[in-house]
This record gives structure tokens, C-alpha cells and sequence, in this order.
């Protein structure tokens, strides 16, 4: 049987190809936002000549509006790039930085044991046990809005999956006989597992990262959307469509635009989630060399 054969079937699996394709398309969209739109979509101008343009309709001023323009006469598309900025930024940091947390606090629990184990493993269960937005809400409450609470609060909350996963792997890598070679030859307890068990132990944790992102972005702008989380003039995705919600029946454009720039990002982040958890479960992975 050839071994490349499950590794050929992930790299042509759709789902890796159009999340990849999808979200490279907005990362490339936010990069380039400024060079696509006209004028600066931050920016208030004639208000009563081009507020509220409908789709691919054209200003006073002859510029082209692809998606309209909302209440104060600002390019809706403009600040749906700009806004990507911020809300990819927010999800990818806040999903690296909680599974980064996770990795950590699951490798230490497994690695040591005893009340440590039980210890790290009673804050994940009960933190757990309380709904994930309640403590966005109380934490951001608490601290104030802004993009460095958002950022926190999605790593502090996001954490006890990524840790019980990443506990589960270094208990079942420990147990191989590498490691026990690896002590023999006077490797130290902390040079064994973050040299040695840590790196073969990775792979549920990056699958986690990855669907973590869909998720961080949507608490994002479920936190912007309430006014607790990125403040405008600022835009982001969630307080875009909070700002449009006002004007859905005359001008929907406002909010569906950010509205589905979200659904599509979360599938996307979703679709190449599943594709690299297929290829982590695949069989023919790499056998970790002896050290």
C-alpha cells in the first residue's frame, strides 16, 4: 500500500482547498482594502449625498459604491475590509493565544500529576461549567472594552478544550518507549517533555487552534455587536452589523455585508479545521525518532 495515499487525499480534499482559498481571499482583501475602495471609508463626508446609496450605485461625486454606503455616507465595502483587519486579527490572536494557554496547562497536568493534575483539571472543569459568554460578558464588563480586553478575555476563556486534549495526548506519548529512552540517557523530566513528548503530542492542539479561530471571531463580534468589544469609530464585523440594525428594513445592505464576510470566514475557518483534523487522524503519521 503506498503510504502517501492518505497523505494525496487530504492535500485534494475540497474542504482544505476552498477554507484556504477563502480565507487567503479575505486576508488578501484587508491587505489590499485601501487600494479597492474609494476615498477613506473611516472618514464622513457630504452625508445627504451619499448616505444610505444602494449596491453598485454611484456617488454625486462619480466614486462606485460595490456594496452601498451606510447612514454617515461611508463606503460599506471599504469598512468591511478595514473591519477584517481587526476581526481576523482579534480571532486568530485570541484562538493561538488560548490554545498556546491550553498547550501549557494540559501538558503540565499530564506531565506531573497528583494534586497538580486534579488541581489544573478542577479550574478547566469548572470554568467549563459556566457558559463561555456569560465570563465574556463579566470579564469585559469588568475591565472595560477595547481590542486588548477582547483579545485577554478570548485566551483566558478559550483555553480548557485546547488543555484537556493536549492532557490526553502527552499521557498516551509518555507511555511510548522513546521516552523511557530519552531518561535513560539522562535527559532531564523538563528536556523530555518539552523536547521530546510536547512536539509528537501537537497535533489535536493545532486542529483546536484552528477551529478555534471560526469561534473567536464570532464571540468578537457577538462582544462588538453588545458594545463591549471593539469601539467605533474603530470598525469591526460585529459592530458594523449593530450600527446597521437601525436601518434593515430600508437599507439591509448595511449589516448583511458584514453579516456574511462573518458566516463565510467562520466556514471557512470550520472547513480547513475538519480537513487538518482528517489528516491529524489519518493513518501513516510520522513515527517520532528516538532521541
Amino acid at each position: 500500500m503506498n503510504a502517501s495515499g492518505p497523505k494525496q487525499r487530504v492535500r485534494r480534499d475540497p474542504r482544505l482547498l476552498i477554507g484556504s482559498a477563502l480565507l487567503a481571499a479575505l486576508c488578501a482583501g484587508a491587505v489590499l482594502g485601501p487600494l479597492l475602495t474609494p476615498g477613506d471609508p473611516l472618514a464622513i463626508g457630504d452625508v445627504m449625498a451619499t448616505r444610505l446609496l444602494p449596491p453598485f450605485s454611484r456617488s454625486t461625486t462619480g466614486a462606485w459604491h460595490l456594496l452601498g454606503t451606510d447612514a454617515f455616507g461611508r463606503d460599506v465595502l471599504g469598512r468591511l475590509l478595514v473591519a477584517a483587519r481587526l476581526s481576523l486579527s482579534v480571532g486568530v490572536l485570541g484562538s493561538v493565544l488560548a490554545a498556546g494557554l491550553g498547550v501549557v496547562i494540559g501538558a503540565v497536568a499530564a506531565w506531573r500529576g497528583g494534586w497538580v493534575d486534579r488541581l489544573l483539571l478542577a479550574l478547566g472543569d469548572t470554568l467549563l461549567a459556566v457558559p463561555r459568554l456569560v465570563l465574556l460578558l463579566v470579564i469585559a464588563a469588568l475591565w472595560g472594552p477595547g481590542l486588548g480586553t477582547v483579545v485577554s478575555v478570548l485566551a483566558l476563556t478559550g483555553w480548557m478544550g485546547v488543555a484537556r486534549l493536549v492532557r490526553a495526548d502527552v499521557l498516551g506519548v509518555r507511555a511510548l518507549p522513546y521516552v523511557e529512552a530519552a531518561r535513560a540517557l539522562g535527559a532531564s523530566s523538563s528536556r523530555t517533555l518539552w523536547r521530546h513528548v510536547l512536539p509528537n503530542a501537537l497535533s489535536s492542539a493545532a486542529v483546536a487552534a484552528a477551529l478555534g479561530v471560526g469561534s473567536a471571531i464570532t464571540l468578537e463580534s457577538g462582544l462588538s455587536f453588545l458594545g463591549l468589544g471593539i469601539q467605533p469609530p474603530a470598525p469591526s464585523w460585529g459592530n458594523m452589523i449593530a450600527s446597521g440594525r437601525d436601518w434593515l428594513l430600508i437599507a439591509p445592505w448595511i449589516a448583511l455585508a458584514p453579516g456574511v464576510a462573518l458566516i463565510v470566514t467562520v466556514v471557512s475557518a470550520t472547513l480547513l479545521g475538519d480537513a487538518l483534523s482528517e489528516r491529524a487522524a489519518s493513518p501513516g503519521r510520522a513515527v517520532p525518532s528516538s532521541p
